[in-house]
């Protein structure tokens, strides 16, 4: 559907760059933003890439203050320096192909986008160079695209991550029917089991021994009062089930 928001307004903003590639699978242009650290000002340099997926309502509202925490973290050398790539993935989408073909999302991240950032930046152009890192729908699609590609990222870092559980009854879609309603609609055609195909929770159970071989490192973390807290506990005790390593951290307040 080339009547989606494929191309997001820009974000002016220091070390932001806004970007647009033409996408042959949507027959349209597709939009992303990239920070990029003062470290790649050296010709010579060559960086890693983290992904960073957003939440339900689309992420450009969260481009110019996510940049800036990835920016003073490398300034206070707490963290490498490296690019921050922030996809477009549609409002409520998931992360998701939509099973009507509609909205390839995954598909145009995983097949076009990654190799149009390594042709467009001076990037580690492999596994070794790639985190992918998301914060709650974010969360969930870093947890279902990592775990389904762990050939393309070496790291996955789930944060506040969901819906985490295969019914889509948690305490964010309880409350809000008509958005659960029309996710529901616009992802799965209504589909319980194409939502339940395209969980993190069963792409981990089916994933679980490749994740274990290509020694993916995982992180987890949620807010102890955060309302996925308790999605995300089970999910972690799923992955522990399964004897995927990973770190598991609630933070108080």
């Amino acid at each position: 559907n080339r009547a989606l928001p494929w191309v997001t307004a820009e974000v002016k903003a220091p070390r932001i760059e806004f970007r647009s590639f033409e996408s042959k699978i949507v027959g349209a242009k597709v939009s992303y933003h990239v920070y990029t650290p003062l470290a790649y000002d050296d010709p010579k340099s060559r960086l890693p890439v983290l992904y960073w997926l957003h939440g339900t309502e689309g992420g450009v509202v969260g481009v110019r203050p996510v940049a800036e925490l990835f920016h003073d973290a490398i300034q206070a050398k707490k963290q490498p320096a490296m690019f921050v790539v922030f996809v477009n993935g549609l409002p409520r989408r998931f992360w998701a192909d939509s099973k009507d073909g509609s909205a390839p999302v995954e598909t145009v991240f995983v097949t076009e986008l990654i190799p149009e950032v390594d042709k467009q930046y001076r990037t580690i152009a492999k596994r070794e160079g790639r985190i992918l890192e998301g914060f709650s729908m974010g969360g969930y699609g870093a947890a279902r695209i990592g775990f389904k590609h762990p050939d393309l990222f070496a790291g996955v870092s789930i944060l506040a991550g969901g819906p985490l559980d295969l019914e889509f009854e948690g305490p964010r879609a309880i409350h809000n029917p008509m958005l659960r309603k029309q996710i529901l609609t616009d992802v799965c055609s209504s589909d319980m089991e194409y939502f339940k195909k395209i969980s993190p929770w069963l792409i981990a159970e089916s994933s679980a021994e490749k994740l274990r071989e290509k020694k993916m490192v995982i992180r987890q973390a949620v807010g102890n009062r955060d309302n996925t807290r308790d999605l995300n506990a089970k999910f972690h005790e799923r992955m522990a089930d399964l004897q995927i390593p990973h770190e598991y951290t609630e933070l108080p307040n």
